[in-house]
């Protein structure tokens, strides 16, 4: 998200907001937030993502991802940002709970899943036998014990 868009949701000018991102900077590293250069910001302003350069604040805009959108609500101290910092990490613990929920999910399924590929196994077998039984009926079997001559 660009910096004045979070500031608009955070309730602070987005002048304040980069004077704060650069205050702390070793909290937004490299994957939590990057600026924009000139040529990035001229292809917005050309594809009407944005009106111009002064839409922005006249100066290049910093922009954050889901990391550095957390890590600045924790830095800026607007009440706003406050809510939002607790807001963002009870979606994360829902999300968790979720995951959770699914992955216990996912292995009982597995579980029902070998279930039904053993009974599946056993009942072809059981057929197996039932139809070698079949076969063996249409034969004649020897008579067994004692036998007199002239019979079989």
């Amino acid at each position: 998200m660009l910096d004045r868009d979070l500031a608009d949701l955070y309730d602070v000018k987005p002048i304040r907001l980069r004077e704060q991102v650069k205050r702390n900077k070793e909290r937004f590293p490299a994957n939590f937030m990057f600026q924009l250069n000139k040529k990035e910001v001229e292809i917005m302003v050309s594809q009407n993502a944005i009106p111009s350069l002064q839409h922005l604040g006249g100066s290049l805009p910093f922009v954050f991802t889901e990391h550095g959108v957390l890590m600045l609500a924790n830095v800026l101290k607007s009440g706003r940002a406050l809510q939002m910092s607790i807001k963002i990490i009870e979606i994360f613990i829902k999300l968790r709970e979720l995951v959770l929920t699914n992955n216990d999910l996912l292995i009982r399924m597995n579980e029902l899943e070998s279930k039904i590929t053993n009974h599946d196994k056993s009942i072809k077998q059981v057929f197996a036998y039932l139809k070698q039984l079949i076969k063996e009926e249409g034969n004649p079997r020897d008579i067994i014990g004692f036998k007199q001559k002239g019979r079989k």
